[in-house]
C-alpha cells in the first residue's frame, strides 16, 4: 500500500559539475527540489570516494534547502559531529556499517540532527526492526551503493511495501526514502510500494526540458501512483 503523503523529492549531487557545486546547488533549489543528498563514500564501505564535510559546508550558505548526509562509510561514529556541523539536518547511516546501530542512531539524535538508517539491497528489513522507534527516516537502497547511474532493482519493491506496512502498523512518523535508479519509469513503482521520499540523480540532471520541468514531472509521477491519486 502506497503512502498518501505528498512526495518529497531529493537530489543526489553525484551527477553534478563538481567544479561548480555552489552554482549546482542553487540550480537544484531553483528547480523546486525539496532537499539535497550528499553521498559520502569512503572507498572502503563502497568502492568510491566523494565528499568530505568541508565541501558540504562550503555549499551550505548558497541555499536555504535542507541537506541530508548519506554516509556510505565504515564506522561512521567518529565523524558524526562533522556532518552536522557542515549543515546536514539529516544524517543517514547504513545498518551494515556499524556494530552498534542503536548507539549510532542515538548519537545522531544527541547532535540535534534527524536520524536515518539505510539498507542495502541484500539486507533484510529485520536488521532495523528493533530500532525503528529511534529512526526519522528509513532508506531502502534500490541499487547497490557506490556509483550513480545504476539500474533500478525492481525486486526491492516488496521490501518497500513491508517497510511501509510496519511503519503504519506501529503508527510511526518515519519518512520512507528510496535511492538508486529513480526516474520517470521507476518512481511510480516505488511510490506504489509505499515510498514517500525519492532520491534522484541522473534523471534530474539530464533529459528533456529544464531541471525544473524534470523535477515537476518526477513529482507528478510519484503523486499519481500514490493511494487515492
Amino acid at each position: 500500500m502506497a503512502s498518501t503523503t505528498v512526495p518529497t523529492l531529493v537530489a543526489s549531487v553525484l551527477p553534478a559539475d563538481f567544479a561548480d557545486l555552489g552554482g549546482q546547488v542553487k540550480e537544484i533549489e531553483k528547480a523546486g527540489v525539496d532537499r539535497i543528498q550528499w553521498d559520502v563514500m569512503d572507498g572502503r564501505f563502497v568502492p568510491n570516494i566523494t565528499f568530505g564535510p568541508d565541501v558540504i559546508a562550503a555549499c551550505r550558505g548558497h541555499v536555504q534547502m535542507g541537506f541530508e548526509a548519506h554516509l556510505m562509510v565504515d564506522n561512521p561514529d567518529p565523524m558524526l559531529p562533522r556532518w552536522v556541523e557542515a549543515g546536514c539536518g539529516i544524517v543517514i547511516v547504513h545498518a551494515e556499517s556499524t556494530g552498534h546501530l542503536h548507539r549510532t542512531l542515538g548519537a545522531v539524535r544527541e547532535l540535534g540532527a534527524r536520524a536515518g538508517v539505510a539498507l542495502n539491497p541484500a539486507t533484510p528489513l529485520a536488521a532495523v526492526e528493533d530500532v525503528l522507534e529511534m529512526v526519522d527516516l528509513l532508506l531502502i537502497m534500490t541499487v547497490n551503493p557506490g556509483f550513480g547511474g545504476q539500474a533500478y532493482i525492481a525486486s526491492m519493491e516488496p521490501k518497500i511495501a513491508r517497510a511501509r506496512a510496519e511503519i503504519e502498523r506501529r503508527g510511526l512518523d518515519i519518512e520512507l526514502e528510496v535511492d538508486g535508479g529513480i526516474g520517470a519509469g521507476t518512481i511510480g513503482g516505488a511510490a506504489t510500494a509505499g515510498a514517500n521520499v525519492f532520491c534522484a540523480g541522473s534523471s534530474l540532471f539530464t533529459g528533456p526540458g529544464t531541471m525544473a520541468e524534470r523535477t515537476s514531472a518526477l513529482r507528478a509521477a510519484a503523486a499519481g501512483s500514490a493511494v487515492g491519486a
